[in-house]
């Protein structure tokens, strides 16, 4: 899925290189081998939910933004219907 021109694992690296993280501690802490979660940043094989919400705590960044749906990191709150 691309917007904003960025695919998810692009935006996966580019989170993972900013914070200067192997690739072998991320995987550590999804509790898989390296080189499956250097598919997943390569694109080889696509991103389990479990590994999407385990990924955006360990960045505490919204799945929208690891997802390329928005340019903004931050979580958000759910927004209150009106009754």
């Amino acid at each position: 899925m691309r917007v904003a021109g960025k695919t998810y694992w692009e935006i996966l690296r580019e989170l993972r290189e900013d914070r200067d993280i192997k690739q072998y501690t991320i995987a550590a802490a999804l509790g898989i081998d390296q080189r499956v979660y250097s598919r997943y940043e390569n694109g080889v094989n696509e991103l389990p939910l479990r590994h999407l919400k385990a990924l955006c705590q360990y960045y505490q960044v919204s799945a929208d933004y690891i997802l390329g749906l928005t340019n903004d990191p931050q979580i958000h709150p759910p927004i209150e219907k009106k009754r």
